[in-house]
């Protein structure tokens, strides 16, 4: 049989391959005796007649209602299948899996680099901080320059380029300005970064001067900075700038790892390119081993706001006290005004990929994606690039769109990223490591090089989410351990460094 149903009380069944119109129906408490229309993998399918305007369920909640009268048998989709007028209609409908215990043979340990002031890298990185997009280039150079030495030497994971596309014709202050600030001192201080060169043009409104006053950074990372301008052009600066991080990259040489508890994991939960395999496959594994490591004493990150909505009642009810859970509505009530004065709504979210993929509305969407968390209590709501609370599971509010997101987590403190994609994703986070786990067969073999982890036997050989949660954690520590994910195989990760820009641009 193609097609697998989620919970008893869904109305939808979704095709875990192409089926084709005429197919027979053959699953309990289905009407029609055959397939009506041609369905797409990771699509959805009526298993009873729908009356329009009725509530649809998918993962035992509600997804949308239905825009016309659907018959048994019927493809479900956006032609069909828009949201319910009032989140009065999201009310939850299944009571999901219970937070897994911790095995007796649950790995406990990875081998990290523990900094003198108590912290632990997953990784050992000279970053190239940018004030301005005026100084990319430089950064960029710098980093191209410096990258083969870094081959040779042992304790020495690679140099990164950190720049962005602002830091002039802004406010220098509000809410924009606050935001980018916290973001750069965020990378300045996360554990994977060694040493620091931070570059500026000279004339910019976040000057060098100011951001170094405000980075805080630990006092065992060494940290320099200068202005183009001030060393007489490009040429001059990208050779202090080599100059500066060999000299750090000679320092660091010889970083060993050690054993450390998993408690010093902070873990970034992100997923992009999703399809209708996401919710059913990876995004559930992923959630598994999330409350594995938080119930060893480790902390997790859900963000992507925009696509948490029409489920953030589902963690609202799993917050561990009122003001936690308020912290988190106040957030989407923030995000529905923000959606507003641009003119569009929160239901614009699916991409057009998503909806290749059989995602429908923002609903299904969230729903899928909030697995992700699995179903630990949420512990704290953090804003973007905020430093990460611990441990446990975390709120951070970011955008939905994957660079801004991953890009607040890593500036929050994550010291490892894992991405789920059905679409296909070639996303990296240097100075952090992404671990990129694939929902669906065809997707791990069309984009091999890039998939760390194919998720499809959940549904394809039968394995088990909690099975696959475990080899997702085996994996997340192995790759905490030193072990090069294929978005670092592949040098990912320099581009994707991407704050979130609010505020106009003057």
């Amino acid at each position: 049989m193609s097609l697998v149903v989620l919970y008893e009380s869904d109305d939808v069944a979704v095709a875990t391959t192409p089926m084709n119109a005429g197919e027979p129906l053959a699953l309990p408490g289905v009407t029609a005796t055959a397939l009506c229309d041609d369905v797409s993998a990771g699509h959805k399918v009526a298993l009873r007649d729908l009356a329009a305007g009725s509530p649809l369920r998918k993962y035992g909640q509600v997804i949308g209602r239905a825009l016309v009268d659907i018959r048994a048998g019927e493809h479900v989709h956006v032609h069909n299948l828009g949201m319910p007028e009032d989140a009065a209609a999201r009310l939850a409908d299944g009571e999901g899996r219970p937070v897994p215990q911790l095995p007796a043979d649950l790995r406990r340990t990875f081998q990290g680099y523990r900094r003198p002031d108590g912290r632990v890298a997953t990784r050992n990185y000279v970053g190239v901080l940018t004030t301005v997009n005026c100084s990319a280039t430089v950064a960029r150079k710098i980093a191209r320059v410096t990258e083969d030495d870094a081959e040779g030497l042992d304790g020495v994971d690679g140099v990164v380029a950190l720049t962005h596309g602002t830091g002039c014709g802004m406010a220098a202050e509000g809410e924009g300005w606050d935001l980018l600030r916290r973001t750069l001192a965020g990378y300045a201080r996360n554990p994977n970064i060694g040493g620091l060169v931070v570059v500026g043009l000279g004339c910019e409104v976040n000057a060098v001067a100011g951001l170094m006053a405000d980075l805080g950074v630990a006092e065992h990372v060494p940290v320099s900075s200068y202005t183009i301008q001030e060393l007489g052009g490009t040429s001059a600066a990208v050779a202090r700038g080599v100059e500066l991080v060999r000299g750090m990259m000679r320092d660091l040489a010889g970083a060993t790892r050690t054993e450390v508890g998993v408690e010093e994991l902070v873990l970034g939960l992100q997923c992009g390119g999703s399809d209708g395999w996401s919710g059913l496959t990876a995004n559930p594994a992923l959630g598994v081993a999330s409350d594995l490591l938080v119930a060893a004493g480790a902390t997790s990150v859900l963000g992507e706001t925009p696509e948490i909505y029409g489920a953030e009642h589902l963690l609202a009810a799993r917050a561990t006290s009122p003001e936690t859970a308020e912290a988190l509505l106040e957030r989407i009530r923030w995000w529905e005004e923000y959606t507003g004065r641009q003119g569009t709504t929160m239901d614009a979210n699916p991409s057009p990929g998503n909806k290749a993929g059989g995602i429908t509305t923002i609903l299904e969407k969230s729903l899928g994606a909030v697995a992700k968390a699995g179903r630990s209590p949420l512990a704290a709501v953090c804003r973007y690039a905020e430093p990460i609370p611990r441990p446990g599971l975390v709120f951070m509010d970011t955008p939905g769109y994957d660079p801004v997101s991953v890009t607040g987590m890593v500036a929050g403190g994550a010291n490892l990223i894992c991405f789920t994609t059905g679409r296909g994703s070639v996303f990296g986070s240097r100075p952090v490591p992404t671990v990129k786990l694939g929902t669906n067969a065809e997707l791990a073999s069309r984009m091999a090089d890039d998939i760390d982890l194919d998720c499809s036997p959940v549904v394809e050989q039968g394995i088990s989410v909690e099975e696959m949660g475990r080899r997702v954690y085996d994996l997340l520590l192995d790759v905490a351990s030193g072990r090069r994910s294929a978005s670092e195989e592949l040098g990912l990760g320099g581009e994707e460094i991407v704050p979130w820009q609010l505020g106009a641009v003057l």
